[in-house]
């Protein structure tokens, strides 16, 4: 063998090894977005298996209050019935499934606010142990978005970055959209007394 044809061999081998771990390289990446978006979906759906027991303690309490209690039930079911596969998480899908979270929250934070109303009701044990395991729930969420928009954004820079997006350009490797706060989050929450 030539010595020309040795090195175009140990090239071409060289650029194949190359090519094959980038590709699995961004294969694992991409399956840790995917493994990510399944926690924050389990945080969530934590919470929605966590609402119709708040909502029955308090029914017991404040049996008139039905609009609201109707309201959360409502949002639950609205929210559990949209599902996103990780695969086709785009941008305008995510902010629809972020709304109907955030319809869950504010209709929680009405049912919550009645209990102002219910001082018998904020006694109960049951509703406090409700109420801690939803304020547990709403920390976990958090922490679960975040760490999806931290691999997320790992994944997006190096599908993103020289050499390996043409590895990414070549298989079908495509960004993934991010968590944000929701519209009117930069505003305080106004308090009364």
């Amino acid at each position: 063998m030539k010595k020309s044809t040795i090195i175009i061999i140990a090239v071409v081998a060289i650029v194949a090894i190359w090519g094959v771990t980038s590709y699995n390289g961004l294969v694992k990446m991409d399956e840790s977005v995917n493994t990510a978006w399944s926690n924050v979906e389990n945080q969530y759906q934590r919470r929605a298996d966590l609402i119709p027991n708040l909502v029955n303690t308090v029914k017991g309490y404040a049996a008139h209050e039905k609009e609201t209690l109707e309201a959360v039930m409502s949002a639950r079911s609205k929210a559990t019935q949209m599902t996103i596969d990780a695969d086709n998480l785009t941008p305008e899908k995510l902010k629809e499934y972020q709304k109907a979270q955030g319809e869950i929250g504010s209709a929680l934070g009405r049912l919550l606010a009645i209990t102002e109303n219910y001082p018998n009701l904020k006694a109960n044990e049951n509703f406090k142990e409700l109420q801690a395991q939803l304020e547990g729930t709403e920390n976990r969420i958090s922490v679960e978005r975040r760490n999806f928009n931290e691999v997320a954004r790992n994944y997006n820079t190096s599908i993103r970055t020289f050499p390996k997006t043409i590895i990414a350009g070549m298989c079908g490797f495509e960004k993934r959209p991010y968590f944000e706060a929701e519209e009117g989050a930069n505003k305080a929450p106004e308090v009364k007394f």
